[in-house]
């Protein structure tokens, strides 16, 4: 993707790096795995990977997701997948999806949720890259960011990470993943779309888990709420 986010800064002096805890680095990945197949087509040795990779057999909804995407990787020519990707995400003038929280969520381009979110990415410490030419709320880089501060939940943390999700992640991008099942192009992308809709539900199940030091729920903050 051509969005790459910086390292978020340990604000606290002296802070140490805590080992990451299994089920952050596994959100992490997915995350990361995520972006990258939002950001460029995965050539013939990523699908290979992804075709051979170890799956769970258990009959939940994410796994049964990961498995789809296995089978569909194992299926798939990499030029056939670049022309679906082109289709869906670019086209001639614009691709059958519109991979932008801007989009989903006032119906134009570079509106108020970019702008919230260039303001916290910069509190996060998160900087722009010169040569990015898409807006920083495209769907792949949401994703990267997600996977950052996942890999690195002892300068962030998980409530921080919460606060970031509901406010940019939650409001649109399983709707986005749900769309890319039902794209007239999506072929290999209608299983990354699966694994996309699962994986964002479960992650928004498992960040609800989270609570404040007193106990009391963390407060979302998701654009227009009072």
């Amino acid at each position: 993707m051509n969005e790459a986010p910086a390292t978020c800064e340990t604000t606290t002096a002296g802070a140490g790096i805590v080992t990451i805890e299994p089920e952050n680095k596994l959100r992490a990945d997915t995350y990361r795995l995520l972006g990258r197949l939002l950001g460029t087509p995965p050539d013939d040795a990523t699908l290979a990977l992804l075709a051979t990779a170890p799956i769970s057999e258990e009959d939940n909804l994410l796994a049964v997701a990961w498995r789809l995407l296995a089978t569909s990787a194992g299926r798939a020519v990499a030029n056939q997948v670049t022309s679906e990707y082109e289709a869906l995400f670019i086209g001639l003038g614009r691709g059958e999806l519109m991979p932008y929280a801007s989009w989903y969520l006032t119906g134009y381009l570079m509106e108020q949720p970019l702008a919230q979110l260039r303001s916290d990415m910069r509190e996060l410490g998160f900087e722009r890259r010169d040569n990015v030419s898409e807006p920083e709320d495209h769907a792949a880089a949401l994703c990267e960011i997600m996977a950052l501060l996942a890999a690195e939940d002892h300068a962030c943390g998980l409530a921080q990470q919460a606060k970031f999700f509901h406010t940019h992640v939650e409001p649109w991008l399983a709707r986005f993943f749900r769309d890319m099942q039902q794209a007239s192009s999506a072929r290999f992308y209608r299983a990354v779309g699966q694994l996309g809709e699962q994986f964002i539900e479960t992650d928004q199940r498992y960040l609800e888990m989270l609570q404040k030091p007193d106990g009391t729920a963390i407060q979302r903050n998701r654009p227009g709420a009072s």
